[in-house]
């Protein structure tokens, strides 16, 4: 067993999972083991990790026999991974590509900052090598990380997303796991948020990952497809549960992101405007009465040495 390691989402993608897997398995002089959560996946997802690691043992396969949302995954993964005693959980998607030095540079930050830190993320690129949109961190609620800052060697942020995030074992037992409920989107900033709000958090340029996402751009209720109307909903609930707990701050960022929103539809929307515009009122009433429980994990003293990384 390493001090890190790696804790990968996925439902129905095993050709990026084994591309992710790969690229996480060839990481450079810092390794980690694998904890593979898969949402009940029906595309051979299972077979393929039998084949092809089922004797690797630093890869560990878990199956939540259902399919919990992106969220509720990294919430079934991140707790085994604490329970299981690791020092450090890096959260990756299955379409994360991270560069062969990606964990060494994180590891190398901790050292520099002295583990004087909530979470590092990664500096996320698209696969013709720009600046990811869907993955820029967050300096506060309402600014993302310019590309300037992309050439620092460590820039503060208060938010980041699960492309590739690394958290102290210590940090998840205090602030606790994601929010399984939100089952989709926003989770990422709630709990990076939960965690910045007790600890100074950092982007680590040096740290690189190509975010493979099939399409460059960041989720555009406007225009995309009616047959995924419902999923929406989840975004402008879990905004409200998110950002109401920043205050005034907070409650602009949902006002004028959901306004922002229906002008939008009503501008650029193919059809189902009514129906889209009812989707962002509804999700946003329904945030007023979201009042998930966050999970704690009992703290504990490490027993023996920690071991070399």
């Amino acid at each position: 067993m390493r001090d890190v390691v790696a804790v990968i989402v996925t439902y129905n993608r095993k050709k990026l999972l084994e591309r992710c897997i790969e690229c996480v398995l060839a990481q450079e002089k810092v390794q980690c083991d694998l904890i593979i959560v898969d949402n009940a996946s029906t595309d051979g997802t299972h077979e393929l990790i039998e084949m092809a690691y089922g004797s690797r043992p630093e890869l560990i396969y878990m199956n939540t026999g259902a399919n919990l949302g992106c969220t509720g995954g990294f919430q079934a993964g991140v707790r085994e991974a604490v329970n299981r005693g690791y020092s450090y959980v890096w959260m990756l998607d299955d379409d994360t590509l991270p560069e062969p030095d990606a964990l060494e540079r994180l590891i190398t930050a901790d050292r520099e900052l002295q583990g004087d830190w909530g979470f590092l993320v990664s500096a996320a690129y698209w696969t013709d090598g720009s600046i990811c949109m869907m993955n820029r961190p967050k300096t506060t609620i309402f600014c993302h990380v310019k590309e300037k800052s992309y050439h620092k060697h460590l820039k503060k942020v208060v938010m980041g997303t699960f492309v590739s995030l690394l958290v102290r074992t210590n940090v998840i037992r205090d602030v606790g796991l994601p929010i399984g409920e939100y089952f989709i989107w926003t989770d990422d900033y709630e709990y990076t948020g939960r965690i910045s709000a007790k600890y100074p958090c950092y982007m680590v340029p040096d740290s690189k990952v190509i975010h493979a996402m099939k399409e460059h751009r960041r989720a555009d209720f406007a225009k995309d497809d009616a047959a995924r109307l419902g999923r929406y909903r989840y975004l402008y609930r879990n905004d409200v549960h998110c950002y109401r707990r920043y205050g005034m701050q907070g409650w602009c960022y949902i006002l004028l992101k959901d306004f922002y929103t229906v002008f939008h539809i009503l501008l650029h929307s193919d059809g189902h405007k009514l129906e889209k515009i009812k989707v962002v009122w509804q999700g946003a009433m329904e945030g007023l009465r979201f009042h998930p429980k966050i999970e704690m994990l009992e703290n504990y003293q490490e027993k023996g040495q920690r071991k070399n990384i």
